[in-house]
């Protein structure tokens, strides 16, 4: 979609702006709803399902990739019936240690690029960090808009950016990795700033929009993800095109996945209640998903060292 600086910055800011009152409290009243039974059993086993099982530390190893990645196929070894998770997510350099673990599992590698977390860096070499990510066999790439040109209205380079990640994202078979765009939304100030960085992602091309890197607090939380699902909605609306969505940072609890999941089917519907439309970036929340699928089988808590820690 070809766009002008001047173009951009006239749709973006006559978006509507987000009621932040509004928001606020209606994402608090849909955090209190609760489910029971069949349908929890359900939720967990969904939750499970769009887990992107994550590790992105300097200390990470080969041996601690492959154990992520046997963990994502096998979540709970002792129960054939536990789903898998959705991805792994891990630095480019760790690719081929988790594609060759995972085979065709079926469970897809993540990895981040565009110099991730910051962001900061020559378009040439987020470019070769990408084509080198998707050349190794990643699946997906999580990108990392420019913080700093978005908020000082550079609305065209963080378009022309997103664009070309897409396009570095195709392989010479003409395949290609699915894009996921992370706004690090605690850095936007505002969920107007939430807003306009979701169109102007999807205007680009992403697949997918994401809250946060989780390296920076707050990351995901409730009201901002109700502000770039109502922004997913409109855009089918609007284009017939789904773009999925990521909430990624301090998502610890079964309890709080199922605050999303129930969020997700009120605001933007049950066509995004799947892995392909809507994943968490965790690394803690997948163990107590299993704790609270175990008690809804057994009747009791297994004990938090009952699963393998990450």
């Amino acid at each position: 979609m070809t766009r002008t600086d001047a173009s951009l910055r006239r749709f973006l800011h006559g978006l509507p702006g987000v009621d932040q009152v509004g928001a606020d409290k209606r994402a608090a009243g849909l955090g209190t709803r609760s489910i029971k039974t069949t349908a929890k059993e359900f939720a967990l086993d969904l939750a499970i399902r769009m887990v992107d099982l994550t590790t992105l530390e300097g200390q990470d190893t080969p041996g601690k990739v492959r154990a992520l990645a046997s963990k994502a196929m096998r979540p709970d070894p002792a129960d054939p019936t536990c789903p898998a998770t959705a991805a792994v997510c891990v630095y480019p350099d760790m690719v081929p240690v988790a594609k060759e673990t995972l085979g065709d599992s079926g469970v897809h590698v993540a990895a981040v690029a565009t110099a991730f977390p910051s962001g900061r860096a020559a378009l040439d070499i987020k470019l070769a960090d990408t084509r080198d990510a998707v050349e190794a066999g990643a699946d997906e790439i999580d990108m990392v808009i420019d913080r700093g040109a978005f908020l000082s209205g550079r609305y065209l380079q963080v378009f022309d950016e997103i664009v070309a990640v897409r396009e570095a994202c195709v392989r010479a078979d003409g395949s290609s990795a699915h894009l996921k765009v992370i706004f690090e939304t605690g850095e936007l100030q505002t969920y107007d700033n939430v807003r306009r960085a979701s169109w102007l992602a999807m205007m680009a091309g992403g697949h997918f929009i994401k809250t946060s890197t989780g390296k920076v607090q707050p990351a995901a939380t409730l009201p901002v993800t109700l502000v770039m699902l109502e922004a997913v909605r409109d855009f089918r609306e609007q284009t017939g095109h789904m773009v999925g969505v990521k909430p990624a940072g301090g998502i610890r609890t079964a309890k709080d996945a199922i605050k999303y999941l129930v969020m997700v089917n009120e605001v933007a519907g049950p066509d995004w209640l799947d892995p392909d439309w809507f994943r968490f970036g965790a690394s803690t929340l997948l163990n107590d998903l299993l704790m609270q699928r175990t008690k809804m089988r057994t009747g009791r808590y297994s004990g938090p060292d009952y699963f393998t820690l990450d």
